[in-house]
Formats: structure tokens, C-alpha cells, sequence
């Protein structure tokens, strides 16, 4: 069962998860990176270009922090760019000693996703430098749907800046980004009820026959079958 807050850090969510069907899992392209907690270990998430698909073995509950796009980096002080489609053990990339002060008291809270937020906190107190405040203007222009063209032109920066700062954030250009964005939007009115012809329409595609391809490409499925699985 998944269940998610609202984090006391800001920009980040909190969630839980126990799966309870058997067989892999599918965990869908979003544009954010999650510090994760599962059998006493503690990963990073990287940004992914496609879905993952998590093994049969991976049972067990699990915690973990969402961080909104383009946040993560500076508080885990490894660009995205170097995670994309990745899920390395927090060891991988934090002094081993410092990772194993943070895996003991995850280890030892009541509440192991408390215990990762704790930790988030933290780490952005102790951060060299905030998130860099260009990265939330490029998420809210690409995610509404703007051209990345006309999102650099917005910003003063130019098409290699723009790309180059993206890689950085968010792990991947500024198109990849908005792609998967703008399949999160479709996906949401999907899944609340919108007639497929007409999610296409608003989220931008050129036909439903364009959504049916960016979401099998995305995530191995069917829109269909996408929406009626457990993934």
C-alpha cells in the first residue's frame, strides 16, 4: 500500500510503500529523485528516462523522500545528470562514514520515512548553497506547456546554458524534461476520467495516436492497460 505527505522540507514529499501483489513493480518517469530507505540500506533514486521496473525480491516496506525537480542535487551534492536512470546505494556517493551515522539513525527512528525527512532537513541546512531559484522557472514554463526555445529566451539564457544547467538539475536536457512533464500531465487527466482524444488535445500532443506512442515509449505499456495496472 503507498501513502504520501507533504514534507517539512519544502518542495519534497514523503512516501511509504508496501507492495502487495507479487512480481516487479513499475515506477513511472516524474522528473525527481528520491533518497530511499529499504531493508535497513538508504539509496538515491535517480531521474529516469523510463520507467523502472523494480525486481520480484525487492519486498518489503519501503520509505522514501521525493524531491521536486531540480532540488535534489544540492542537497545530495552530486549532479542529477550523474544518477539518470540509476539507483546506487547512498555509500556510492557520501563518505562512507557519514553514510553510516545517517543509515543508523534512520535505522533507529520509530518511523524510517521520519527519519529520512529528518535527515533531508539536515542536509539543507548544512547545504553550501540553496537549489539554484532558475531551475524552479524552468520546471513551472516547461510544465505549462512553453517552448524550451522561448523558456531560454525567458530566462537570458542560451539554448547550450539552458541545456547545460538541465543536465545538471534535472539529469537530462530541457526537452526530455518537458516530454516527460508533459506526460505526467496527460497521465493525470487520464486517469480522471478525460477521453483519451481529448487529454491528447490538451496536454499538447498532436493526436491520441501521439499520446499512445510517448506513453508505450515512456513506460512499456499501453495507456490502456497502463492505467488498469498496479505500477
Amino acid at each position: 500500500m503507498y501513502r504520501e505527505r507533504t514534507s517539512r522540507l519544502p518542495d519534497a514529499v514523503v512516501w511509504t510503500n508496501t507492495p502487495t501483489a507479487p512480481g516487479a513493480g513499475r515506477v513511472l518517469p516524474d522528473g525527481c529523485m528520491d533518497l530511499l530507505w529499504h531493508d535497513g540500506r538508504l539509496l538515491v533514486a535517480g531521474p529516469d528516462t523510463r520507467a523502472h521496473l523494480t525486481g520480484s525480491g525487492m519486498s518489503g516496506p519501503w520509505a522514501g523522500i521525493r524531491f521536486h525537480p531540480g532540488t535534489a542535487p544540492a542537497l545530495l551534492g552530486v549532479p542529477a545528470h550523474e544518477l539518470r536512470d540509476r539507483r546506487p546505494d547512498l555509500a556510492d556517493l557520501w563518505p562512507a562514514a557519514e553514510v553510516r551515522r545517517a543509515t543508523a539513525r534512520v535505522n533507529a527512528a520509530a518511523d524510517p520515512a521520519r527519519g529520512l525527512e529528518d535527515l533531508a532537513l539536515r542536509r539543507a541546512a548544512e547545504a553550501a548553497a540553496p537549489p539554484d531559484p532558475v531551475l524552479r522557472h524552468i520546471v513551472a514554463a516547461l510544465d505549462a506547456g512553453r517552448p524550451v526555445a522561448g523558456t531560454a529566451d525567458e530566462l537570458g539564457l542560451s539554448p547550450r546554458q539552458l541545456h547545460r544547467r538541465s543536465l545538471a538539475a534535472f539529469g537530462y536536457g530541457p526537452k526530455t524534461l518537458a516530454r516527460i512533464l508533459r506526460f505526467r500531465r496527460a497521465l493525470a487527466l487520464a486517469r480522471g476520467g478525460i477521453p483519451y482524444a481529448e487529454t491528447a488535445a490538451r496536454t499538447g500532443y498532436a493526436d491520441q495516436a501521439h499520446l499512445s506512442r510517448e506513453v508505450r515509449d515512456l513506460t512499456g505499456l499501453p495507456l490502456g492497460e497502463l492505467l488498469g495496472s498496479r505500477g
